[in-house]
């Protein structure tokens, strides 16, 4: 009996690392999402960086953000999307929490 409990002990011990890797690799995965949901700039974002980076917006949309910064003046907020053409509440809804205006 003893001889089984120390075998049945020392695989175990073995087992722990793996099983410790197999717990962080959904951290390390959102490590990698928050990563990739990466902060976009809209004051001095160019519109191959809004297109690559923001879900929704092409190049059309990309130059009506930069069209708009050029006239206005810099974005004070990020709601202030909404007054740009083509931007509507679902399309910043999806892509707010990539935004900044710095």
């Amino acid at each position: 009996m003893k001889k089984n409990l120390a075998s049945l002990l020392f695989t175990a011990m073995l087992a722990l690392p793996l099983a410790s890797t197999a717990y962080a690799q959904p951290e390390t995965q959102a490590v990698a999402s928050a990563e990739q949901a990466a902060t976009v700039n809209i004051n001095v974002a160019d519109a191959d960086t809004l297109v690559r980076e923001l879900s929704g917006i092409g190049p059309s949309k990309a130059r009506a953000i930069i069209d708009y910064r050029e006239q206005q003046g810099a974005f004070v907020s990020v709601d202030e999307l909404l007054e740009v053409k083509g931007i509507g509440l679902a399309t910043l809804e999806r892509i707010r929490h990539q935004l900044t205006v710095e």
